[in-house]
């Protein structure tokens, strides 16, 4: 099993054991940082930044220390949203443009649509690159 399946297995596995344990749904903020740095967030050591925010979501949540994104945005995001690897869609060597006339495959099951299956509302802030020249392709209807 790949490791961003592992990932995407692991946090579906924390919120069923969440919601078993309580009647309510837990919040899942799920941050992305391409450019972000080991030390580039006080709580991981680094003095060149204060980050109190982002520390206090890291107590007070779980923090995944062991994955790292891709080189360039649409792979990291195809991976993350499905659990695989991009060369799998075709997305691991560049990032999609508008313009692009394919996007992650329309019938992939995307982490949003699986915690939707939970009772999750999804909302997505930032950048999508992973295809935009059809609505069908687009963050609002990719879950």
């Amino acid at each position: 099993m790949c490791e961003d399946m592992a990932f995407v297995c692991l946090v579906v596995s924390v919120v069923l054991v969440q919601v078993a344990l309580s009647a309510t749904l837990p919040n899942i903020l799920f941050i992305v940082a391409d450019d972000l740095g080991w030390n580039d967030v006080s709580y991981h050591g680094g003095d060149d930044y204060t980050t109190p925010t982002i520390d206090q979501l890291a107590s007070e949540g779980i923090k995944l220390n062991n994955y790292y994104v891709q080189l360039l945005c649409t792979p990291t995001r195809a991976s993350i949203m499905t659990g695989r690897y991009p060369i799998r869609y075709g997305l691991q060597h560049g990032v999609l443009g508008e313009a692009e006339p394919f996007g992650l495959n329309l019938t992939e099951l995307t982490l949003p649509k699986k915690l939707k299956q939970f009772g999750y509302e999804t909302h997505a802030i930032g950048k999508w690159h992973l295809g935009f020249y059809q609505w069908a392709y687009t963050p609002t209807y990719r879950g």
